[in-house]
């Protein structure tokens, strides 16, 4: 069982989804994420540790390799794609309760600003690591944070901004949502932030990257 969470959590890394997928080359017609994700589940392998011991491992060596840019985003997108593959078949695990996620996390985009690949990028890789995701996409207005935080009460909230103009909508929608939900975590992150910045505006933590984010949220537990 071990060898097969292992080879799982390789297909994560490497981006295998599976068997007919020709990416990447050297593991054309093996097994991919969908076939090994099944193959667990049939024999009995605990969904909780299918997640832990075979899909995290692969996310956080995907987390830390562009970190160090050793790989770039079609490769961390690649790795995404066989993640959520293993993940439609372990999310009715985690909808019935037999297994469980570590937390939610809620992310958006802040208003005025309609980029969004590095907060889908985050979003990928915070999944991936065992955490419930709320993706509110783009130009959100601090109201529509705090009606997903009263729908998921304790959730941690990601700020994106890509523009120096719009992250300071950032500093708004962080006291708004400490104004109403004072125990609220908020993490912001984006090209033009920094932590300094992340201090001025009342923010619990700043991320430089989505392995960044990974750590400050498990660090939480």
């Amino acid at each position: 069982m071990t060898v097969l969470l292992q080879k799982l959590s390789e297909c994560i890394e490497f981006g295998k989804v599976n068997k007919a997928a020709p990416y990447p080359p050297d593991r054309r017609g093996m097994d991919g994420a969908d076939e090994i994700t099944q193959q667990l589940i049939s024999e009995g392998v605990d969904p909780q540790r299918i997640l832990t011991e075979g899909l995290m491992p692969g996310m956080e060596r995907t987390g830390i390799k562009f970190r160090e840019n050793k790989i770039f985003v079609p490769q961390v997108l690649m790795s995404a794609k066989a993640m959520n593959t293993a993940m439609v078949h372990l999310k009715p695990f985690f909808l019935s309760g037999a297994a469980r996620q570590k937390g939610t996390f809620i992310i958006g985009t802040v208003e005025g600003d309609l980029h969004d690949i590095g907060k889908n990028l985050v979003s990928m890789m915070v999944e991936g690591n065992g955490w419930k995701v709320v993706d509110l996409g783009v130009d959100i207005k601090a109201e529509k944070f705090i009606a997903a935080l009263r729908e998921h009460p304790g959730a941690v909230v990601g700020l994106s901004a890509l523009l120096t103009t719009t992250m300071m909508n950032m500093e708004r929608i962080t006291k708004a949502i400490k104004a109403e939900l004072p125990a609220t975590v908020v993490v912001v992150g984006g090209a033009p932030v920094t932590a300094s910045f992340c201090g001025q505006i009342g923010a619990d933590g700043y991320a430089r990257d989505p392995q960044g984010l990974v750590e400050f949220l498990n660090n939480l537990l």
